[in-house]
């Protein structure tokens, strides 16, 4: 217990994590300052690009196996069940509808990039190397929350609100977010470590700085949509935003440990089930779900788990990850 409360404290006083919470308190003070959309989409897609390269570059050097392919396997089945987790979690911790409480579900069962390549960062300080084809896994675990999610609808709501609009699958599949990121991947895989080598001044050594202006933006975003939406945190809902994200940890460990993966590949997969999406699965709720209430799944993601796995869930990921696999 010591270890994790030591590696979270050293963890709140890494720049990432300094600069996110810059953010928050600057937009609970109400500052004026803002990071231009424009600026903020740009470094969005420079991390997603290299990381996405950077992974892709990696399993060209170590190869497609059966490993890769299970791990996949894996991230699929994780991203449909922990809805189902969650949604029963909800409604036992909270009086939410169930069309709100499918919604946030379904958050629960994607992943937050961005929460993942913090992680990485992480892990690569504390010396551990992960298996580059877990970006892949990332990517297979945006999408299928959102079916559960609406086969929870289907299921438990008498209205039949939820549906599966025509191209709204095609729309899910085409986001930016999983293009970039599947497409960087891929370009990795194919040019190896002689196309790394290239653009590594590009995406290697610049990578922190960006990350650090990035998570200043998250941190603005997320105090921001914390005080504007502070009656809907009731205290079973703020709860939820802590515990679901252990919880889905859980999950994430098992199947790592099951693959047989390296530390970090097990402490990336207990993040990736442990995190929440805030920018593909609100998107797909709007069209899927219009009645549900956007204020309670984005702060919840946003405002309570983002940062909770920022500041303590990654420490304690990691050292569970440590200490199980012996590293």
């Amino acid at each position: 217990m010591d270890g994790i409360f030591a590696l979270a404290v050293d963890n709140l006083l890494s720049p990432i994590i300094l600069f996110f919470a810059l953010g928050l308190l600057a937009a609970f003070a109400r500052s004026d300052l803002t990071v231009p959309e424009s600026v903020a989409k740009g470094m969005s897609l420079y991390l997603l690009f290299a990381i996405g390269f950077k992974g892709g570059a990696s399993v060209a050097a170590h190869g497609i196996d059966a490993t890769l392919l299970l791990s996949l396997l894996a991230g699929l089945i994780l991203s449909f069940v922990l809805p189902f987790v969650a949604f029963t979690l909800l409604r036992v911790m909270t009086g939410l509808s169930v069309t709100d409480a499918a919604a946030v579900a379904a958050h629960y069962g994607s992943i937050s990039i961005v929460t993942f390549v913090a992680a990485t960062s992480v892990a690569t300080s504390a010396g551990l190397n992960s298996e580059g084809y877990m970006v892949a896994v990332a990517a297979v675990m945006e999408a299928p929350a959102i079916l559960s999610a609406l086969w929870l609808i289907a299921r438990y709501d008498s209205s039949g609100s939820g549906k599966m609009e025509a191209g709204l699958l095609q729309e899910i599949l085409l986001n930016g977010s999983i293009v970039l990121l599947v497409g960087s991947f891929l370009i990795g895989v194919i040019t190896g470590a002689e196309g790394l080598a290239k653009i590594a001044p590009f995406i290697v050594s610049p990578f922190q700085g960006v990350l650090c202006l990035f998570l200043l933006d998250m941190g603005l975003v997320a105090g921001r949509g914390l005080r504007e939406a502070r009656d809907v945190l009731r205290p079973g809902l703020f709860l939820f935003g802590m515990v679901m994200p252990l919880i889905g940890s859980m999950f994430g460990l098992g199947a790592g440990l099951l693959l047989g993966l390296s530390p970090g590949g097990v402490m990336l997969f207990m993040t990736l089930s442990a995190s929440a999406s805030y920018i593909a699965v609100p998107a797909a709720m709007r069209v899927a779900l219009p009645e549900a209430n956007p204020s309670i799944y984005l702060t919840l993601s946003l405002g309570v788990t983002f940062p909770f796995n920022l500041t303590l869930g990654i420490p304690i990921y990691l050292t569970i990850a440590q200490a199980l696999t012996g590293a």
